[in-house]
């Protein structure tokens, strides 16, 4: 239909505007997290995290609208990703959208980079090869200083992700002077990602899906608190630097657990993101029904391990008989691989630090968001 390159469409005029770092990222990146002192009842932390507007079930939201375009949905929202069925072949189209605003608040560039990789993360825990992306970029007032600093490193963030992940960036839009009061928005910019699945008998869902399973962790969980949704919503603080992320390690996760589904290790997946460990759990319980008993061996105190939100990781499930395989296929891509136990029962047990029954996770998830609607 059209043959164009790419260059004629992104030249034009160039505006170049005042950019200056803004004076707030000195106090939050300083903050001192390690003087935080942590509550005890990590149940009712894990069970207010899932309560609140940004990890509680969004059911109630897309249900209303049509999320089985044409009746090609084979995987409908709440997984990582959707899953669309390409009529008359045999493939696939695993669908994300992502976007942090505490990380980009914290730190434009890497918090973007961020955005970039979770999308794709997530495709990839549905069994997908990330293929192209778009964006949405939300900002506040662009003839500010400061707010354009933020622009020009998220653009940059995005770009860099982008080359470094070999994504084209096909398509993407800008909307500034987002304000309430003369007071910016925390700048948006948010990740479109499409990726494909070569056989839609290897699509893959967050959900555990059957009893005597292993749970295992792909990647390294570190002392990460800093722009997390616990330090959030127990503390009432973004302050901190967003988690690190190596876009060299991250591809490295994200192709190991794309070559386990694809061999028939990988049984399920889902990627660790906001609220930590502790709700990627939570979640994969919720959405099979079944539960889990795990032991967690780490020199981190308990908070961090289940609500950091390092990056680069994946809760999977496989056979015993494959776990070896799987620590093959890992140990070449100098992947970590954690075992942490067993599908099965009807709570969530890690531990001594979480012991929840699924049906109650589910049910103060499920009805968070209408409480939240009705005030």
């Amino acid at each position: 239909v059209v043959e164009v390159p790419a260059s004629s469409l992104a030249s034009g005029p160039v505006y170049e505007r005042a950019a200056e770092r803004p004076a707030y990222l000195d106090e939050v990146q300083s903050a001192d997290l390690a003087a935080l002192e942590h509550p005890s009842d990590l149940n009712r932390v894990l069970l207010d995290l899932v309560s609140g507007p940004n990890l509680c079930d969004k059911r109630l939201v897309y249900e209303q609208y049509d999320h089985m375009v044409q009746l090609n949905t084979v995987v409908y929202p709440g997984s990582d990703a959707a899953v669309l069925r390409v009529k008359g072949t045999s493939k696939a189209l695993a669908v994300s959208v992502d976007g942090n605003s505490r990380y980009v608040y914290l730190d434009p560039y890497g918090g973007t980079q961020i955005a970039v990789a979770e999308a794709a993360r997530n495709v990839v825990a549905a069994g997908g090869v990330p293929m192209a992306l778009t964006n949405c970029l939300n900002f506040g007032n662009p003839e500010r200083p400061d707010i354009f600093w933020q622009f020009k490193e998220s653009v940059r963030g995005l770009a860099d992700a982008a080359r470094h992940m070999e994504l084209p960036v096909v398509s993407g839009n800008v909307s500034f002077y987002n304000e309430s009061f003369g007071t910016a928005i925390y700048p948006t910019p948010v990740v479109g990602m499409v990726g494909l699945i070569g056989t839609l008998s290897t699509r893959r869902t967050i959900a555990f899906p059957e009893e005597g399973l292993v749970v295992a962790m792909l990647g390294d969980t570190l002392d990460e608190l800093g722009g997390s949704e616990y330090l959030r919503l127990v503390h009432g603080m973004t302050a901190g630097r967003p988690p690190a992320l190596d876009l060299e390690v991250e591809k490295s996760v994200q192709t190991t657990c794309i070559e386990g589904i694809r061999r028939g290790i990988i049984l399920s997946a889902h990627d660790c993101s906001e609220g930590g460990a502790a709700v990627a759990l939570l979640e994969c319980c919720c959405a099979g029904g079944v539960g889990a008993t795990l032991e967690v061996d780490t020199p981190l105190q308990p908070v961090s391990w289940l609500f950091s939100e390092s990056q680069s990781r994946f809760v999977v499930t496989l056979r015993e008989e494959d776990l070896g395989a799987l620590e093959d296929l890992a140990a070449s891509r100098q992947v970590r691989v954690y075992a942490l136990g067993r599908t099965g029962g009807s709570r969530l047990i890690v531990g001594d630090w979480i012991d929840l029954g699924v049906d109650e996770m589910k049910a103060v998830r499920e009805e968070a968001l209408g409480r939240l609607l009705k005030g």
